[in-house]
């Protein structure tokens, strides 16, 4: 087949090294891509999505897979499905359960599918007025798409309304923050789920957790993820399916009468509390980094999965998926997540160790390359990616990975997966 991944992070690497491995007769091509994609395909460069249909067309493109929400958001799977293209993600108009926060929480009312008591306004008085009803901490949220960061958790009622009223002037996200929710913080541990849906039928992978934080212990400042491990034994059969039963299977029916049937990866931020699945959010694409670990755990075929369900056939095939644990420790720049970084160059040691060899393995984001050399250009650079048969196993791997990437400035958490430890 031949495949155009569109975005350029670890997420979409990931994805391409999956296919690459199940079958190198794969051809694949990357708009964006990064400095390391190259390895596995071809980069191109056209932005216009109705130019880059003309592409596939010209090409002979058999899949279209969109890695990141950006483009969903603004409608790339239209433009290509209004020319016969086969592509994997949703709509524009099913892609507002995650380019607005407003329409997915009166989406989850109107479905009865359970989230967190909130409101949704424009207005600061409204806000401040729901504030004063909630108990600290208190979550605020901006409307629109933020890259992962417009969540604001306050500690305190003014923490709350300082950051109610930074995103309704327009000062903390700009036109993403014109309107707000304000919800109850729920206290309990959170996971990250990931169903692959074709508008009628889907699968659920592997259930994750990542670490927002940007340091160890969980402090400082939210990210877009510092690291993630899979299958967590924090769910059992239960849990799974108490959240196909009350989450995926109403939002694929809602969604329908909504006219707009979802395809593509619905991702479940849940809340577990006292044993029961709450819905914090929905995003429609994989996490980033929990999609670095959950594609090498897949023992059937990547690229089937997506065809399948970009094609509405997913009941034709089974997803299998290894014994195995995965750990994605990432690596980010220098100045992450304040401000960007200074290009630094990239210093891979050779592996010498076959257990090293043969269970870890680097996805590439945030690089550049010159001359043959790879640079770190900001925010999250790489993940290395650890596999094991048991999660400390899985943890050490990547670990010993990480000491063999070497570039000025590297930040890592050391404990990733400390939950489950």
């Amino acid at each position: 087949m031949k495949i155009l991944i569109l975005g350029s992070g670890g997420r979409e690497y990931s994805i391409a090294r999956a296919i690459s491995n199940e079958n190198d007769t794969h051809e694949l091509f990357f708009q964006p891509g990064n400095g390391a994609t190259d390895i596995l395909g071809t980069n191109i460069n056209i932005k216009d999505y109705n130019d880059l249909a003309t592409f596939a067309i010209q090409n002979n493109i058999d899949l279209t897979i969109v890695g990141p929400e950006a483009p969903l958001v603004d409608g790339v799977v239209d433009i290509f499905k209004a020319k016969s293209l086969t592509i994997f993600g949703p709509s524009k108009e099913a892609a507002q359960l995650e380019g607005s926060k407003v329409y997915m929480k009166n989406f989850l009312a109107k479905y009865n599918i359970p989230t967190a008591k909130y409101i949704e306004t424009a207005s600061i008085e409204e806000a401040f007025k729901f504030t004063d009803t909630l108990t600290a901490p208190i979550v605020v949220k901006a409307d629109g798409l933020c890259g992962g960061k417009g969540v604001i958790i306050a500690q305190n009622h003014d923490d709350a309304k300082v950051a109610i009223s930074e995103m309704l002037s327009g000062k903390s996200f700009g036109d993403a923050g014109l309107k707000v929710i304000v919800e109850e913080f729920l206290d309990g541990y959170e996971l990250s789920m990931f169903a692959v849906c074709d508008g009628d039928d889907y699968i659920l992978l592997q259930a994750a957790q990542d670490h927002k934080r940007l340091l160890d212990g969980d402090e400082g400042p939210n990210t877009g993820g510092m690291g993630a491990y899979a299958p967590t034994p924090l769910v059992d059969e239960e849990l799974y399916q108490k959240v196909k039963d009350r989450v995926i299977k109403p939002t694929l029916e809602g969604m329908k009468k909504e006219g707009a049937p979802f395809e593509g990866v619905l991702f479940i931020g849940i809340m577990v509390v006292n044993g029961e699945p709450v819905t914090l959010e929905f995003n429609v694409r994989f996490g980033d980094p929990e999609c670095e670990i959950l594609m090498p755990l897949m023992t059937s075929s990547v690229s089937d999965m997506f065809y399948k369900a970009a094609t509405n056939h997913l009941s034709d095939i089974k997803v299998e998926f290894s014994s195995q644990y995965a750990v994605g420790v990432v690596m980010a720049s220098e100045n992450y997540p304040y401000k960007s970084s200074t290009p630094a160059e990239i210093i891979v040691d050779e592996v010498h160790h076959d257990e090293i060899r043969d269970n870890t393995h680097i996805s590439y984001a945030g690089v550049s390359k010159e001359d043959d050399t790879l640079y770190a250009d900001g925010g999250r650079v790489l993940v290395c990616v650890g596999l094991g048969d048991t999660i400390k196993q899985a943890r050490d791997r990547a670990y010993l990975r990480c000491g063999q990437v070497h570039f000025k400035g590297k930040k890592i958490r050391t404990d990733i997966a400390y939950q489950a430890l």
